[in-house]
């Protein structure tokens, strides 16, 4: 069994898990924290099945709130196991919840990055390409541009497996000044057109006009 499919059979176990938890709920053996566990279980199956899948389901905002939410309710549960003297059954209940949530936290944190080929668009991945293209040819990339009432400098740079982008913005009298580094060209992408003036295709026409020949 390579290693892709042991990430499936992980997410097929934790699928297995939320069927049985329904099963006994619908069967009656069940506690009454045993409808939120499985809500919340149930969700962050969809998220692994999302990280090994290299998908991304609903918003990558949400994944990491979530992962610790995910993670205080484990604690509470085990803390519940030793200070409340639960049944045997709200035991089980307690007992899988809590500890298969562990792993659940760590995978779930890690997919909510938003620094992932996963969550970019089609178009992300596209300029993101144009950027990684250009980078190979040049050492740093800089467009200044100025569209109606805002100006902008962006200046990008590439070190070893990671993008760093350098941002000067102007509207009126009011300048910012901030840096940001990624490891996904695709997030590069998305972040200098989200929070600039400036598109991809401002550094395609600019550099590609320069390489060109007289």
């Amino acid at each position: 069994m390579n290693l892709h499919r042991a990430y499936l059979s992980l997410c097929g176990f934790y699928s297995l898990l939320i069927l049985i938890g329904i099963i006994a709920l619908l069967a009656g053996g069940a506690t009454l924290l045993a409808l939120p566990q499985l809500v919340m279980g149930a969700l962050g199956v969809v998220g692994l099945w999302g990280y090994f899948l290299k998908k991304g389901f609903m918003s990558p905002r949400m994944w990491r709130p979530f992962a610790c939410l995910l993670g205080v309710a484990a604690l509470a549960q085990l803390f519940l196991i030793f200070a409340a003297s639960p049944s045997g059954v709200e035991l089980t209940w307690l007992l899988t919840s809590a500890i298969f949530s562990l792993l659940l936290v760590v995978i779930l944190y890690r997919y909510g990055d938003r620094d992932q080929a996963l969550w970019a668009s089609p178009e992300e991945l596209e300029g993101g390409r144009v950027l990684g293209e250009l980078l190979e040819a040049q050492h740093e990339l800089t467009v200044e541009k100025q569209a109606e009432d805002r100006q902008a400098t962006v200046r990008v740079q590439k070190a070893g497996n990671e993008y760093r982008a350098s941002v000067v913005r102007q509207r009126e009298a009011e300048v910012e000044r901030f840096e940001e580094r990624f490891t996904c060209p695709a997030t590069l992408a998305f972040f200098i057109e989200k929070f600039t003036c400036i598109s991809v295709r401002d550094f395609a026409d600019k550099y590609t006009s320069e390489a060109s020949p007289a």
